[in-house]
């Protein structure tokens, strides 16, 4: 019973959690598997967690939920509290990822991109702005490029030169781009909920073949966003894109505009761990000279 004590009270009492363990994996929470009356449960921890930052995951989650097809599944949210969140339980498959299980992926992200949204930003003004552990300006606008250069890249940037990750020259490279920003961007579009951080890590395939949302950062904006970041640490194949740009057909030049949707991930990979994160940044600015 020690690694039930691990968990808040509230978790325990709430769901009448039985049995709890311990599983691997995350940076900066921990997590565990429950066994309660309804079935197992997966729990994050976060003692000490930025307020409201869980509350920003758990509506992520209910916002992709509420539109998602059937081709991609996201966790019901079962509790969140200060310092915890509690999910439906995934029973993940072995890891390797068939065509069918891609075209499906691809699929159902074009049609959560699909499902507009009111405006670029926020999801709700009781939410904190953040993205991540990092706050960032999420007020509602109809300008998707200003957004994105003015309250995402130029921030991180400062930020990231600040902690003394990335070299002070990537400003005058951003300043020498700033003035593309709306080329850059891509042909304005009606804003799409995003995942916000949808790396191959938070894309999870269960025993059947199905694919899950887990982890959102979510927000609405442009949907190349998502697909910039999918791409930056792989995970994700060909069959993926193809079938996404069949339901949902991507506006010409969008290979190109992926290094300036990298920035924001990459910054704040820089800020945090540092690493060749910095030179990754300077390469994105300088392909897009």
């Amino acid at each position: 019973m020690a690694t039930i004590d691990e968990l808040p009270g509230e978790i325990v009492a709430d769901l009448r959690v039985s049995d709890a363990r311990p599983l691997s994996g995350g940076d900066t929470a921990r997590a565990y598997w429950l066994e309660t009356p309804d079935g197992p449960l997966f729990a994050k921890t976060m003692p000490g967690a930025p307020a409201g930052v869980l509350a920003l995951e758990a509506a992520g989650l209910e916002a992709l939920r509420a539109v998602a097809p059937a081709e991609v599944r996201v966790p019901r949210v079962h509790h969140v509290g200060d310092e915890a969140l509690v999910l439906e339980w995934i029973d993940e498959g072995p890891g390797r990822q068939d065509r069918a299980t891609e075209r499906s992926m691809g699929a159902g992200l074009a049609a959560i991109h699909r499902a507009r949204a009111p405006h670029v930003g926020w999801l709700s003004a009781e939410l904190p702005e953040r993205i991540g552990s990092f706050p960032v300006d999420l007020t509602p606008t109809d300008d998707w490029a200003d957004f994105l250069l003015h309250r995402r890249i130029e921030p991180l940037l400062r930020a990231a030169i600040d902690a003394g990750h990335l070299d002070p020259a990537a400003s005058d490279l951003l300043a020498r781009l700033a003035p593309r920003a709306d080329e850059l961007a891509g042909p304005p579009e009606p804003p799409s909920l995003l995942h916000g951080d949808l790396w191959a890590g938070n894309r999870v395939v269960d025993r059947n073949g199905t694919n899950w949302l887990i982890d959102p950062s979510s927000f609405y904006g442009h949907r190349e966003y998502d697909l910039a970041m999918m791409q930056l640490f792989g995970g994700f194949g060909r069959e993926c894109f193809a079938a996404y740009d069949d339901a949902y057909p991507l506006a010409d030049g969008w290979h190109d505009r992926v290094p300036w949707y990298q920035l924001p991930p990459l910054l704040v990979h820089a800020i945090r761990f540092d690493g060749g994160y910095g030179g990754a940044v300077l390469r994105a600015l300088r392909s897009l000279m």
